[in-house]
């Protein structure tokens, strides 16, 4: 499963760490660090951190490529 988080919308609430952190990683207090492919057995932790994210920051999948355009 392909990943973006737009890193200038990020504001650190770090609701993706706590949902699916064997993708996401907080790096100090406020950066972050992700797989921009996460495993197939994280989908569903990666979809849960991407609705949570209180400025929608995180594109997963098919949003990905519809971001990019």
């Amino acid at each position: 499963m392909q990943i973006v988080v737009d890193l200038t919308r990020c504001e650190g609430y770090a609701q993706c760490v706590f949902l699916a952190p064997e993708v996401f990683e907080l790096h100090g207090e406020e950066g972050l660090l992700y797989t921009s492919a996460a495993p197939d057995d994280q989908a569903g932790r990666v979809r849960q951190a991407a609705a949570a994210c209180p400025v929608q920051a995180i594109l997963v999948g098919e949003e990905v490529s519809a971001g990019a355009r």
